[in-house]
């Protein structure tokens, strides 16, 4: 009986090394043929995910070609581009000009991040595992269940955290006048972004340095930028320039947009204004920043959306145009009516009428009818940055675009132009750093691929 024991165990020993000698050669072998096996190449690929999904509140721009630049009309000494066809590649883009309240969003996003980081409000930070307090050293992230929309944050009744949100307020001894009615309104001065972001330029000429560093092929916008970098740049302020409207038009009685059209409800659903070209740049990297996040959460890869950013001038007019070609206007006919006489677009009627397109100034952004794309508000209602400097003639014909120069293209017409400023090829440019109260924007991402099918 004891030597059967030990044939057995001798027998179940050996059948254990021939067990694990067979799953190791198997294993090898589908290591092998999935990593080249043979010698033969078969790739390396990436994680496959779902690339269709249309972004919220864009629409799909199919690639193709068109025919942009003047058509058929031309004015008096008119410096614009000639006509030319240009191909472009698919992309999503926002259906409407960004809105009050879509923008209020990035501004009180800042508010918040701002507000709890310099005050270190410990209660809206993510807690070291184990539950151990942070220390000095330690990189903090905010804990944004937890902040919310902000509401959780400001109406927090805690005299530590009330002590802390202080530093946020202005503080100029006005209250003492008022009976304490503004003795917490935020100062926007304070409400600063701070980024980096890759430059491809920079990135180019940098790249035959022997010196090279990878830092020197971003842009820096800090609080407080290195005098003489040349990639360093100040944080952009965030909180449009209200006073717009009376800047724009310093005779005219315009105080009530001034007090109400950033901040009353009534307004949320309309284009924003008064936000600079870099003011619209910042904007854009905080949006491709807040999706990344959450893609991250959910195991996305961090570039499942590619970038949001400014179209280029001749994306804006390829969407303008809705597919069609030779076209004066974003809906097709070279009338600024429709066959019921209804004006399609919100501009300056004639020579000075603004009332009968049914606004004095801005209307909503879903305002009157899209285009064959599904745009709304291509031509009128707020004019709109582009990505471009202005240049009067670029040789390209695939999305050609030049980036050198403060002056940036401004596409669309707006309430206070005329009907010639409406039409798809025509373009306007402002400084970059100055905002207006009939400049707005909208933002698009670039399809990775051909076809959305």
């Amino acid at each position: 009986m004891l030597i059967d024991k030990i044939a057995i165990k001798l027998l179940r020993q050996h059948m254990k090394k021939l067990y694990f000698l067979a799953i190791t050669v198997l294993s090898l072998m589908l290591s092998s043929c999935g990593k080249g096996g043979n010698g033969e190449l078969v790739g390396a690929y990436n994680r496959k995910f779902k690339n269709n999904a249309i972004p919220l509140g864009m629409v799909y721009i199919p690639g193709g070609r068109n025919l942009l630049g003047m058509t058929d009309e031309d004015i008096t000494f008119y410096q614009g581009k000639q006509s030319k066809m240009v191909s472009m590649s698919p992309f999503y883009m926002d259906q409407t000009e960004i809105t009050n309240a879509e923008y209020r969003q990035f501004v009180n996003w800042v508010r918040d991040s701002i507000a709890v980081t310099k005050g270190n409000i410990d209660d809206y930070f993510i807690k070291p595992k184990g539950g151990a307090a942070a220390g000095p050293s330690t990189f903090k992230t905010i804990d944004w269940k937890k902040v919310g929309n902000g509401s959780n944050l400001w109406r927090n009744k805690k005299p530590e955290v009330q002590n802390k949100l202080k530093a946020m307020y202005i503080n100029d001894n006005l209250s003492s006048f008022t009976n304490g009615k503004n003795d917490k309104d935020i100062d926007i001065k304070l409400l600063r972004y701070a980024f980096v972001e890759k430059n491809l330029d920079m990135a180019l000429e940098n790249a035959s340095s022997p010196n090279r560093q990878r830092i020197d092929d971003y842009d820096i916008y800090t609080d407080n930028p290195t005098p003489g970098k040349v990639n360093e740049h100040p944080s952009v302020m965030v909180y449009p320039d209200t006073l717009v409207w009376r800047k724009d038009y310093t005779y005219e009685y315009n105080d009530p947009m001034v007090e109400a059209y950033f901040n009353h409800p009534s307004y949320d659903r309309y284009p924003v204004v008064g936000v600079t070209w870099d003011q619209s740049r910042a904007f854009s990297n905080w949006r491709t920043q807040f999706y990344e996040n959450v893609a991250r959460q959910r195991k996305l890869p961090s570039n499942s959306r590619l970038k949001y950013d400014l179209p280029t001038e001749a994306e804006f007019e390829y969407a303008a145009r809705g597919g069609r070609t030779q076209t004066k206007y974003p809906w097709g006919g070279p009338y600024i009516m429709n066959a019921k006489g209804c004006l399609q677009a919100n501009f300056k009627v004639g020579r000075g009428n603004y009332v009968d397109d049914g606004a004095l100034y801005t209307v909503e952004a879903k305002a009157y009818l899209p285009n064959d794309y599904g745009l709304y508000n291509m031509s009128g209602n707020v004019a709109e940055w582009t990505l471009n400097s202005y240049n009067s003639s670029l040789p390209e014909d695939k999305n050609p675009i030049f980036r050198k120069g403060k002056r940036k293209v401004v596409k669309g017409g707006s309430w206070k132009d005329i009907g010639f400023f409406l039409q798809n090829s025509v373009a306007q440019h402002e400084y970059q750093n100055i905002p207006r109260s009939y400049i707005g924007f909208r933002c698009v991402s670039h399809y990775p691929g051909n076809s959305l099918m």
